[in-house]
């Protein structure tokens, strides 16, 4: 991998985690378009440039993590802070707990082209008509406890490549009547713990076999870097445009988006097209 190529990888990266467009889908068709080998070096970069995305919800977000509403009502600050915190645990153990008990099942997942298109299809299909069926959110539909378990219940669902971690778990808030802003808000909230995780698994799956060096290799730590700053920076953009774009105009747009990649996906693979990771 060279910079150009970490740099665009930080860019999709960036553009996809928060959209409901799938970014694990992405990030492999970009890997296969760029011929950049499945090396375990790649394989951790394109996870632990999450924490870049991870750092830009952080900031714009900042008061939601370190100031959360609810003490104007007499609550303390603590009282506030830990149920905010207890919900994004409750939302994120789901995935911690199925993410242990099939993380080779889905590791091997995550290479299969087929795989991505046709969930990119059939996500799209279910995104044209999702706004109509969970048209029934408001404002004032408060995230408990109850309905942060169910989301993170459906955020699993994103642990199929091409499915999308946002896109699961938007539905899901929409599901339980939140707004398409608190929903999406949410579903930014909920990546935080989700995607740290990851990031934290690939490292110590990359010590514990012995691989953890990789980092120190060569130019392997300013690629890292690099593409997580990009990730950062784009992903900002990303989240404000997002939040503004489904508060007004719902989810259509991007449902015909993913159907058309995913086609112009399945069509190369039935043309013969090698779409396979380079190794």
């Amino acid at each position: 991998m060279d910079y150009i190529q970490a740099i665009i990888l930080g860019i999709v990266e960036g553009l996809t985690e928060f959209l409901p467009v799938s970014s694990t889908g992405h990030m492999i068709i970009t890997q296969h378009l760029l011929g950049i080998e499945s090396t375990p070096f790649v394989k951790a970069f394109t996870v632990i440039i999450q924490l870049g995305a991870i750092i830009s919800v952080l900031v714009l977000y900042w008061r939601r993590f370190f100031f959360p509403t609810g003490q104007q009502n007499g609550q303390t600050w603590w009282s506030c802070i830990w149920r905010f915190y207890l919900k994004l645990i409750v939302g994120v153990l789901p995935a911690i707990v199925l993410g242990l008990l099939f993380n080779n099942l889905i590791d091997q997942a995550l290479g299969s082209v087929l795989v991505v298109a046709v969930m990119l299809v059939i996500g799209g299909i279910f995104m044209l008509f999702c706004d109509r069926i969970f048209n029934k959110g408001t404002e004032e539909t408060p995230l408990n406890y109850k309905r942060a378990f169910i989301i993170g219940i459906i955020q699993c669902i994103s642990m199929i490549p091409g499915v999308s971690r946002s896109m699961a778990t938007i539905v899901g808030g929409m599901s339980q009547k939140l707004s398409r802003r608190n929903a999406a808000e949410f579903s930014f909230f909920l990546a935080v713990p989700t995607m740290f995780g990851a990031s934290v698994l690939e490292c110590y799956k990359m010590i514990k076999d012995g691989s953890g060096n990789i980092l120190a290799e060569g130019n392997n730590m300013s690629l890292l870097i690099i593409g997580s700053i990009v990730s950062f920076a784009v992903a900002i953009a990303a989240i404000k445009f997002f939040i503004n774009y489904i508060s007004k105009y719902g989810f259509k747009a991007f449902g015909w988006y993913r159907i058309f990649v995913g086609i112009i996906i399945l069509i190369a693979l039935i043309n013969g097209i090698n779409l396979q990771m380079v190794d």
